[in-house]
């Protein structure tokens, strides 16, 4: 990896949903004439927008995003895919800018592109499906206490609801009888520039008034419609996540929509919980109010 530019600078905004990510990153990419890096998990996706709280039509004209409307949910886009093409395109920016934006609420695809990831092996054929039928089965819980009984250090940390990251835990030890923690071995990959990870929070109820509004919005504007529209794809990894998972138990008839609603603000507000938790153990992450401008400008000039 070639030696850290000091004149190069990628200004990494994270923060929990709803917070107001997009409205900053916009802000200083204008303030900085750049350009945008979305690492925001479900926004590479064309077919999901309302439910994933895209940038809107008239915010991605006025700054150049990356990777929004990049995917197909059918196509499989990992967090080390997405390593690889968002380091090319930085390279890209920064033969022209000084320095460049990047935003997300999803941890592991920071992760990846600010420090890399740790290399795991490919399971046995067969073996993630198994564990798939067993999710679907018996629940996530079974898969829960398996992985509990194999590998209790990384149970501690796992986020324990997302059936994604507990079935990646769980095939890996199959495969290898290596547990997985064991293969994460933190170990940071330099980049050839500076990362300035800058956090936004603000104050607990206001954050879940902000959620619970989003969802209303979101309600109002088709997410119903939209989630009938990939319905079909249910159980592809890209639309197991929160607002679209309790809209298919709906069409599923296993309850009513305003329960639907109240499960995706319920869980939505429990996913904030957790994205802010990861996110204050960033390495020399600073946190700011998404309306104090002026104090983000004047940590990132430093």
């Amino acid at each position: 990896m070639a030696e850290t530019n000091k004149r190069k600078s990628l200004i990494v905004i994270v923060g929990p949903t709803a917070v107001g990510k997009t409205s900053v990153a916009i802000e200083l990419a204008k303030q900085f004439n750049t350009e945008i890096v979305s690492a925001d998990s479900r926004q590479f996706y064309k077919e999901i927008s309302i439910g994933t709280a895209k940038p809107s039509d008239e915010e991605l004209l006025e700054v150049k995003h990356h990777f929004i409307n990049s995917h197909s949910i059918q196509e499989v886009y990992s967090a080390g895919a997405f390593e690889r093409d968002a380091l090319s395109v930085l390279e890209e920016i920064f033969s022209r800018k000084d320095k460049a934006i990047a935003i997300g609420g999803s941890g592991l695809f920071i992760k990846a592109l600010t420090e890399g990831l740790d290399i795991l092996p490919t399971p046995e054929a067969g073996v993630r499906e198994k564990w798939n039928n067993k999710l679907e089965e018996c629940g996530i819980s079974h898969l829960q206490e398996a992985l509990q009984k194999i590998d209790p250090a990384y149970y501690k940390e796992v986020d324990k609801n997302n059936p994604q990251r507990l079935v990646r835990a769980l095939e890996v030890y199959e495969t290898t009888g290596v547990p997985f923690s064991e293969f994460r071995i933190n170990k940071k990959n330099k980049r050839p520039f500076q990362i300035i990870p800058i956090a936004l929070n603000m104050d607990r109820a206001l954050l879940y008034e902000r959620i619970n509004s989003r969802v209303d919005l979101m309600m109002q504007e088709g997410l119903l419609k939209e989630v009938e529209s990939v319905h079909l794809y249910k159980d592809i990894p890209a639309l197991k996540t929160v607002g679209y998972q309790e809209i298919f138990e709906y069409l599923e008839g296993q309850i009513d929509l305003a329960t639907a609603v109240d499960k995706i603000k319920q869980n939505t507000r429990r996913y904030a919980k957790r994205q802010i938790t990861w996110f204050k153990k960033m390495d020399g992450v600073e946190f700011f109010h998404p309306e104090n401008m002026q104090e983000i400008l004047k940590h990132i000039k430093g």
